[in-house]
């Protein structure tokens, strides 16, 4: 006899639940299984199953038929219990399995209501997290607002999937990309390198496999269209665009953009780029509170020194006097120094005889007096240059105050002469790669495109 009704609460329950109506069926039968040992005892020899076609239950104690409607209400509340457990757990694991393959994507939700400072939306049958460690600063939201988020975790929990997304990760910026710009979600348009302050500034690095499409254009768009939806999404973090290059001095001057680069000098024992340019453009190379030097080094792997040409042509002039004094140096070797990006007494001390054994092929005795005499002279120019700065500070006093002291200069410059020995002071403004905070100003800035 079939069993329509039945056959109708598996459909049902299939349909809503996103559960297997295999599934279903077992959990059925489960269910009666423990409704029939609950009335006749575990010892029992109990049987139930279902057919699937038809839907008609045939349960059977010790080879003999029962009925399930002779179990009784006590029975028929286990089997009610026992099957709700089971749909609840089959209807987890559909989601775990679900959303876990959807982790890295882009997924819009209702917001329901905040939970100790997390936001909760609505996704159809379950809910999304979004941790206010991953809410974009100074962002807020209210109920039955639509909010776009990346799914960042899956986890099973004993009650529940707790799905975890974020608005903060790099990787939420290339899936936009994916969307707005068509190019980046064919892969004609490559993002190659993203650096990211949350709320603040981004910049995205690009590069084109077709020669015919230019990487920094369709990004941004016609008028700024494309990059502006971006920029909305995000409540106006700003989106620098960079042109990818495979040098690394072209790829750190396009991200320190909008300022002009003079020069730069690689020092692959560091890890370091010194990075010349003009008085008046140090401040863009630097950015507001160091944002554009910091997001740069980020985005290229470089640590970031940003120097003045009068610093660096200083830094190189005091190292070749010291050099110079040393038997056995030469302009040769003082040149092949610079080639490897070393520009300064500092920068000697800091790599060290190893290197200079290995790279210059000099005698370890050698390197090792290079090494010495750098740190010497060093520490002499801090003195001087520090002695330097006390004077000039007593002159200025005496020229400002009506009647000075006799005695203040005479302090002063007996000061100045008593200095211990130093370290030369910082010539330049030096940024390490992976710095805590980030954000700046790119080739093709957003705002520049759309403000």
């Amino acid at each position: 006899m079939i069993n329509q009704d039945l056959l109708k609460v598996v459909e049902h329950i299939s349909r809503e639940k996103n559960i297997d109506k295999q599934m279903v069926f077992e959990d059925l039968e489960m269910a009666m299984l423990s409704a029939a040992r609950k009335a006749y005892g575990a010892a029992n020899d109990v049987v139930v199953r279902i057919d699937r076609t038809t839907g008609e239950i045939n349960a059977t104690r010790d080879d003999e038929p029962i009925s399930m409607k002779e179990l009784g209400r006590i029975a028929a509340q286990t089997a009610k219990q026992v099957m709700i457990q089971k749909f609840r757990e089959a209807e987890r694991d559909s989601l775990f399995e679900e959303f876990s393959e959807r982790v890295g994507q882009i997924i819009t939700g209702t917001v329901a209501r905040y939970e100790g400072g997390a936001l909760v939306l609505h996704l159809g049958r379950t809910e999304g997290f979004l941790p206010r460690s991953e809410q974009i600063p100074g962002e807020t939201h209210h109920p039955g607002e639509r909010v776009r988020g990346m799914i960042l975790d899956v986890r099973e929990q004993p009650h529940e999937v707790r799905i975890v997304l974020t608005r903060t990760h790099p990787d939420y910026i290339r899936r936009l990309f994916d969307l707005e710009v068509p190019e980046v979600g064919e892969r004609i348009i490559e993002i190659k390198a993203l650096a990211r302050e949350a709320g603040y500034r981004t910049k995205v690095a690009v590069a084109s496999i077709d020669s015919k499409v230019d990487a920094v254009g369709a990004c941004v768009g016609v008028r700024g269209s494309r990059i502006r939806n971006i920029v909305d999404e995000l409540n106006g973090e700003k989106i620098d665009i960079v042109r990818w290059n495979e040098s690394s001095q072209v790829l750190i001057a396009n991200a320190l953009k909008p300022a002009e680069v003079q020069e730069t000098a690689l020092c692959f024992e560091m890890g370091r780029a010194s990075v010349v340019v003009a008085e008046d453009q140090l401040s863009l190379a630097i950015g507001k509170r160091g944002q554009n030097v910091r997001l740069a080094a980020r985005l290229t792997g470089w640590d970031i020194d940003i120097v003045t040409p009068g610093d660096y042509d200083k830094g190189i002039d005091q190292m070749s006097t010291a050099l110079r004094e040393i038997d056995g140096v030469d302009d040769i070797l003082i040149e092949k120094l610079l080639a490897m990006g070393i520009i300064n007494l500092g920068d000697i001390e800091e790599v060290g005889v190893e290197p200079l054994v290995s790279e210059l092929e000099l005698e370890e005795e050698l390197a090792k007096r290079v090494v010495e005499s750098a740190k010497a002279a060093a520490q002499r120019y801090a003195v001087e240059e520090q002695a330097a700065k006390e004077l000039a500070a007593a002159a200025e006093a005496e020229r400002t105050h009506d009647a000075p002291a006799a005695g203040d200069a005479e302090v002063a410059v007996d000061a100045a002469d008593g200095l211990a020995a130093g370290e030369l002071p910082s010539t330049g403004v030096a940024v390490e790669n992976e710095t805590e905070s980030e954000a700046s100003m790119g080739e093709e800035s957003v705002a520049e495109r759309t403000e």
